[in-house]
Formats: C-alpha cells, sequence, structure tokens
C-alpha cells in the first residue's frame, strides 16, 4: 500500500521536479502541477490523500485553490507553502480550513511527518465514513483494518450460517459478545431469539431452573411453570458467555443439552426438543482449566469444534484510531454533544497504549474524552533531550518520596539529603503538591 497520493501544486517546474523525487522515493505516489489553473481542472479529489500548494502563484492563489477544494471536499487535507513574510495570511488560510502550513525554504523531513499525519486523517474519515454502512454492515458491527479483524469477519461470514456451535476465546473486553450477536445476525437463526446467559451471575442454586426451566411445584417458591433460558431461545442462539465459571456439577447437564438437543425442566420428566445454536466464551485456556480438572474435557472437545480465537487490542495497533474515532462520534451523537477531532500525534499515543481492558476500555476512554473527561493515558511524551529526562526523572523522584513521607516536606528532605528549602523549591518548579501532615505547616 502506498504511503499515500499527494497532489504537489508550485508555479515552480524545478521545485515541483524535486518534490516529486524526494516524496516518490519516501513512499508517496505524487502528481505534480506548476500551472495551478490545471491543477485546479485535473485534481481527482476522490483519488488524492493530501494537497501541496504554493501559496502565491501567478493567477491562481493557494487560498483560492483551498477553497475550491474545500467545496468539493471539506475532508481532502491541503498543506501550504508560504514565503517569508506570509504568515499573517497563513493564519488566514488556516482559518480557511487548510490542514497545515510550511514557510519556504521548507524541510522536507517535516514535510513528510506532516503528509503522513494528513494521510492517516484522510484515511481515517474514509474509513469511518464506510462504516456508516449501519448494523447490516459487518464491517460497521467488527471495526478494524488490521489482518486478525479480517480474518474474524470471514469466520463469521463463513460460519454464520453453518448451524455448528462455536467456541470465542479472548481476553476480557475483545468484543467476545459483540461477535457472538454478528454469528446469529448475520446467519440464517436472525429472526430467532438471541439469549445471552452470563455463567458467572446466575447463582448455583436456580443455574438449573433458570436454563433448563421447572414445573409448578417443584421447589419452594415455584408457584407457576416457567420456561428456561434455552428453550426460550429455540429457533435462535444461546450465547454462553464465561462459560469457564458453570459449576461442575452442571457441566454434564449442559452437555446432554448441547449432545442432544432436549431440555427436561425441573421437577419434570417431559423432554422438550430444543431448536438452537450454542456459541460460547472464554477469557482463558479451558484446555488448561480441562487438563486441570476444573472442566470437563468432554465439555471442552465438544464445544471447541470451531474455536474463534479474538486477539487482543495491543496486538492489533492499526485498529485503535479507527475504534477510537467510531467510538467518540457514536458517543457525541447518543449524548448529543459537539464531535472534536483528536489530533493525529494523540491518535498516535493511544496507540502505543496496553490496553489491558481492550476495546472495551478503549471505549470507555473515547466517550469520556467526549463528555470532557478525558484522563491521560498511562504512556507519557518523551522528553526530547537530556536536561528534559534529567528534570523529569527529578520530578518523578520527589513526588515518590512525598508520597512515601506522607506528603512531609521535611521527612523527604531528609530522604532525599537536600536541604529542606531547595526541596521546596523543586516542588514549585515541577508543579508538585505535598499535602502536609497533621501538625506540619506548608512551606510559605
Amino acid at each position: 500500500m502506498s504511503r499515500g497520493r499527494i497532489v504537489f501544486v508550485d508555479d515552480e517546474p524545478e521545485l515541483c521536479a524535486a518534490a516529486a523525487d524526494w516524496l516518490g522515493a519516501s513512499g508517496f505516489e505524487v502528481r505534480v502541477f506548476s500551472d495551478p489553473g490545471r491543477a485546479l481542472g485535473e485534481i481527482d479529489i476522490a483519488a488524492s490523500d493530501c494537497v501541496v500548494s504554493d501559496m502565491r502563484m501567478p493567477g491562481l492563489s493557494g487560498l483560492d485553490l483551498l477553497g475550491d477544494i474545500s467545496k468539493r471536499d471539506a475532508d481532502l487535507p491541503v498543506v501550504l507553502l508560504t514565503g517569508h513574510g506570509d504568515v499573517a495570511l497563513a493564519v488566514e488560510a488556516m482559518r480557511a480550513g487548510a490542514y497545515h502550513f510550511l514557510e519556504k525554504p521548507y524541510d522536507a523531513d517535516q514535510l513528510v511527518s506532516i503528509l503522513d499525519n494528513a494521510v492517516e486523517r484522510r484515511r481515517l474519515k474514509q474509513e469511518i465514513e464506510r462504516l456508516r454502512g449501519g448494523p447490516d454492515d459487518l464491517e460497521a458491527r467488527l471495526i478494524g483494518t488490521s489482518p486478525a479483524m479480517a480474518a474474524v469477519r470471514r469466520s463469521v461470514q463463513h460460519l454464520a450460517d453453518i448451524d455448528v456451535d462455536v467456541l470465542i476465546t479472548g481476553e476480557t473486553g475483545t468484543g467476545k459478545e459483540v461477535v457472538a450477536r454478528a454469528l446469529h445476525d448475520f446467519g440464517r437463526r436472525r429472526s430467532g431469539p438471541f439469549v445471552a446467559i452470563n455463567c458467572a451471575a446466575i447463582p448455583e442454586t436456580i443455574f438449573e431452573s433458570e436454563m433448563f426451566g421447572h414445573e409448578r411445584g417443584a421447589f419452594t417458591g415455584a408457584q407457576t411453570a416457567r420456561q428456561g433460558k434455552i428453550a426460550h431461545a429455540s429457533g435462535g442462539t444461546v450465547f454462553l458467555d464465561e462459560i469457564e465459571s458453570m459449576p461442575l456439577s452442571l457441566q454434564a447437564k449442559v452437555l446432554r443439552v448441547i449432545q442432544e438437543r432436549i431440555v427436561e425442566p425441573v421437577g419434570s420428566n417431559r423432554q422438550i426438543p430444543v431448536d438452537v445454536r450454542f456459541v460460547a466464551a472464554t477469557k482463558v485456556d479451558l484446555k488448561t482449566e480441562s487438563d486441570a480438572g476444573r472442566f470437563r474435557p468432554d465439555l471442552y472437545f465438544r464445544l471447541a469444534t470451531i474455536d474463534l480465537p479474538l486477539s487482543p487490542l495491543r496486538e492489533r495497533p492499526e485498529d485503535i484510531a479507527l475504534l477510537y474515532t467510531v467510538f467518540a462520534r457514536r458517543a457525541a451523537e447518543r449524548h448529543r454533544l459537539a464531535f472534536r477531532e483528536m489530533p493525529a500525534d494523540r491518535l498516535i499515543d493511544l496507540a502505543h497504549e496496553s490496553w489491558p481492558g481492550n476495546v472495551r476500555e478503549l471505549k470507555s476512554h473515547a466517550e469520556r474524552a467526549v463528555i470532557g473527561l478525558e484522563v491521560a493515558t498511562s504512556k507519557p511524551a518523551l522528553p526530547s533531550n537530556l536536561q528534559d529526562l534529567v528534570a523529569a526523572y527529578e520530578a518523578k523522584v520527589i513526588a515518590a518520596t512525598l508520597e512515601a513521607a506522607g506528603g512531609a516536606t521535611a521527612e523527604a528532605a531528609e530522604r532525599l539529603g537536600v536541604p529542606r528549602r531547595t526541596l521546596n523549591e523543586k516542588i514549585a518548579k515541577y508543579g508538585l503538591r505535598a499535602e502536609p501532615r497533621a501538625g506540619e505547616t506548608s512551606p510559605g
């Protein structure tokens, strides 16, 4: 895949040629125009990721070009090149919708960095628009451009219409129920019920009654007969979430239902046929649990006929910016709040996070940001030079010592081996707040 499709416009042919060579060698596809009027008529908006244009050109300025492009596609980034003394004009261009501006002579590496961010933004927006297909679009349901997510979508498309039981494996928050619902909604059982059962949430004492139903008088308090969840799902799908939490004593009974597709309500000798598909999910290795005697081997092998693994978010970082933006847009629409795009560099920072809570954690982060409660991610920006690195380390040590000393600056100063006045100056310098202990006065 190309690094990006760039249109370069400048009335100096030599500069156009040099830019084409440099950007082409950097992996971009480049089309150059030394005639801005011709560029205006020939630019293929849909096939372009970014336009770079000189600000001052005979007959047609960069602002004119920007205005025309914005009318045709406001999402196509335009980078303007300005001469010395054109800063006020550049600010006007930014207000008019320019993505960025560079003062000539520009640094080639800086231009490449700007173009990378612009292309990322362009492709992200295009992908989001493509995902507006709604709930009937599998790509709008199982979001991601990574090979791992493409493989999951292929598996769902292949398995949706096949009545085979499926075991979905993945860490907490990877979207196991979303995949289970997709298997149901995109298959022949879509018109039937989708019944989700969290095996960890149902007390063992009522598990059989909840799953299989019961007859009137089957136990104290059973004043009426009740249909179980599995029978209720007939014609559809039963989703057994956190199946590793199912009590061992009940696993044999569930295995029988899965094998024979019949349920026997508590307090009854009637066997009720059920037409259901079983999809189970687990966040642990069921084979290991089985080998350790914590899960029935026969139930494991029955469920694992088809094993559909979901990758954690840290193993598909290329999906994070897209997921975050989609979640943020949806949250803004749901809460009727303004949606503000996150800068490309911040999206890149998100992609470097580990996200132990996976997609669920990322979705919560996006919603907090939309509401205005965004918190800093765990990965701090690295200082750019030795002095800043030393200062960052010093601030970290002082903060940790203050915390260990319960906020007492005198004790912290003693532990650090520095005068208290020096410590107070550094606390002020780094913006650290030391909460004094009872009886100790704050430094004044």
